[in-house]
């Protein structure tokens, strides 16, 4: 056995010459990503089960309608509600604070025979 130490010399290679540019990177800020996030997230969605219903009662809301019934959703959300009947005042919307979803809708004339259950909030659009 030989009790010599031997050392090795270890030889780089040379990198491979690229003849691509380098790629610009776009950074967006945390602050940035985190708006979006929160906008996508509270974003109201209507279940396809919802939009047949409202397309077959001609319910029509318009934008701004949405936009408040999404910024109530998302104050009823932030006070624990998480199934809430909104009412407007031609349409009665059963929504999911918890899923941010129109589950279902229904005109409000025929609202007044229903009985609504599993909800733990109600929000009154006028």
């Amino acid at each position: 056995m030989d009790k010599r130490i031997h050392t090795h010399h270890l030889h780089q290679l040379p990198r491979p010459i690229s003849h691509t540019k380098p790629q610009k990177i776009t950074t967006t800020s945390f602050k940035d990503f985190l708006n979006t996030e929160i906008q996508t997230k509270s974003e109201l969605k209507v279940s396809k089960h919802a939009e047949k219903r409202l397309h077959d009662r001609g319910i029509v809301i318009d934008d701004n309608q949405w936009s408040l019934i999404t910024m109530k959703m998302q104050e009823a959300k932030e006070k624990g509600v998480n199934d809430s009947l909104v009412i407007l005042r031609d349409a009665t919307l059963v929504v999911s604070a918890k899923n941010n979803t129109v589950i279902t809708a229904l005109d409000r004339e025929e609202a007044k025979t229903q009985i609504f259950t599993n909800i733990n909030g109600t929000i009154i659009i006028d």
